[in-house]
Parts: structure tokens; sequence; C-alpha cells
């Protein structure tokens, strides 16, 4: 079956906007068992001054509550390529939701909190030091006297600290020995239909109906002509991003260049002085004798 690439943007947010599928995307990356979500897509326009480049951004936050009647936020990012300037904009984004106060629908009707944070990064490139496909970085509390786990949980802790999990999409290599598994190779990055991987061909039998689910909306996404402008729509923006960041690192290198190649000039133009000082000196004292 023909299905998109689910890594874009727009395509992801198709998939999120089924609520049932995004509550067993949250629930089967991270493990915990969520009895409701609320997931939005962040629009934004994200602005390089240096680049002259403007790129239109879904981010995608999610409020849950688990099984325990616990709220917490999830933020998930997917990013395409490795960018020095993406890592900045994710600590940045980062901090402003932590800055946040967030709004939750109780059943005593809505009140605001500082929601613990969990994050989700879908990458679209390697970690050179880690082979895992999927990765989490949790906190364990650990009593430095006796060495020993703490298994109480602080709220005041785990409002200033979050769970994190990494999926690097070049490194999945699907069993489907698990559930996780099985959900993952629908952005396995083979068997592309295209040179512009924006279509591939989905040939796994599955048997949960979530992923059958999930699997018709791509479909549906990979064959619609409005869709798929869409997808190339994005796709081109993120190319022309990615040529003036390439451009703009030339320019950069360029200047360091220019400005070693003069430092290197004024280190000798100071060599030649000082030699230039020692002759006369010694010249001086030569006089000096005679």
């Amino acid at each position: 079956m023909i299905i998109a690439n689910p890594i874009y943007d727009v395509v992801f947010k198709r998939l999120m906007e089924d609520k049932r599928i995004a509550k067993f995307f949250v629930e089967t990356l991270t493990g915990e068992t969520i009895s409701d979500i609320d997931l939005k897509p962040q629009e934004f326009t994200y602005n390089d001054r240096l680049a002259g480049i403007a790129v239109y951004r879904l981010d995608f936050i999610a409020t849950i509550k688990t099984a325990d009647n616990d709220y917490k936020k999830v933020l998930i990012e997917i990013q395409k390529a490795k960018n020095s300037v993406d890592l900045m904009r994710f600590r940045n984004y980062l901090a402003e939701q932590y800055k946040k106060e967030d709004e939750v629908n109780t059943e005593w009707g809505k009140t605001k909190s500082a929601l613990p944070i969990i994050t989700i990064y879908l990458l679209g490139f390697k970690l050179n030091e880690i082979e895992s496909s999927v990765i989490k970085v949790n906190r364990i509390y650990t009593d430095l006297i006796t060495n020993t786990i703490i298994n109480q949980k602080s709220d005041f802790i785990e409002k200033l600290t979050h769970d994190c999990y990494v999926v690097q999409i070049p490194r999945i290599q699907p069993k489907l020995q698990s559930k996780l598994e099985v959900l993952l190779t629908i952005f396995e990055q083979d068997y592309f239909t295209d040179d512009k991987e924006i279509t591939k061909d989905y040939s796994y039998k599955v048997d949960n109906d979530l992923i059958k689910n999930i699997i018709d909306i791509l479909h549906h996404a990979g064959t619609d002509p409005v869709e798929r402008l869409e997808i190339e729509k994005e796709q081109e923006a993120l190319r022309v991003f990615d040529a003036g960041m390439r451009e703009l690192k030339q320019v950069i290198n360029e200047k360091d260049r220019a400005l070693s190649e003069k430092d290197n000039a004024l280190i000798e133009k100071e060599k030649a002085l000082s030699e230039k000082d020692r002759l006369i000196e010694e010249l001086l004292k030569k006089l000096g004798q005679k």
C-alpha cells in the first residue's frame, strides 16, 4: 500500500488530529497508561534573521491524564535534518514551556497549574554516539548518603525535571516483536516510490486496528493530490532553508578564514618587528663597544 512519509509536519498533524491515534502514539512510545489526551499542534514561523529565511513549523503539545489521575504535558518535536540552530530552538522552546502555567480541564472545571513535562524527539538523522533506535532518558531519585534508590516521587522535583524519549528514525529496523516496533514501521525510511521520498510502499501485515487506521490516513495523504501538494510545499520550504543555512555557513567560514589569515599576517608582522628590534639592539651594543 502506498502511504505518505509521516516525518513531514503536515502528515504527522493528520495523524494527531485523531484523538485515539494520538493517545495510542504517546501511550505506546512512553509506556504511560493514559485515560485522556488533549493534543494541539502549535503553529509558528521560525525566522532566521541571519539567513533571511522564514520556515513554517508545527510543534505538538499534548496534555495527558494518566491512570493515576495525574496530568502531564507532552512535547513532540519532529526534526528531519541536523542543524545547529535547531538545538537552540529546542532549548528555547523547552524554556518557554517551563515558564507557562498550563490550563487543565478537570471534573471541577478549568484549573491552572505548572504540569510535569515529557519530551519526545523524532529525529530524521543519526546520533553518532548511540546506535539504539529508541532511547528513554528517565530520572531516578537517589539518596547520596545511603546510596539507595528513593521510590517516592516529589511534585516539586517532577515539575522541575523531565523524562525524554528520542527516536532515531534512520536507525529503525522493525522486527514486529512488540507493539512499539510495529508502530515504528510507519516511520521507516525505506521502500520509497518517488525520488522526493514523499511516499513509500508499506507492505507489513499488522493486526492492530489503530495501526491499520494510521496506515489508512497515511494512504489518503500519500495518494490525494491536495494532500501531496501540501507535503511538497513543506519539502520545498525545508530545501530552501537548508540551502540558505549551507550558504550562510559558507559565508561564515570564508570570513573566519579571512580573519585567520589576517591574524596570521599580523603575527608575522609582529615577528618581523621583533626581529628588527633585536637587530637594532645588537647593532647599538656593537657601536657602544667600539
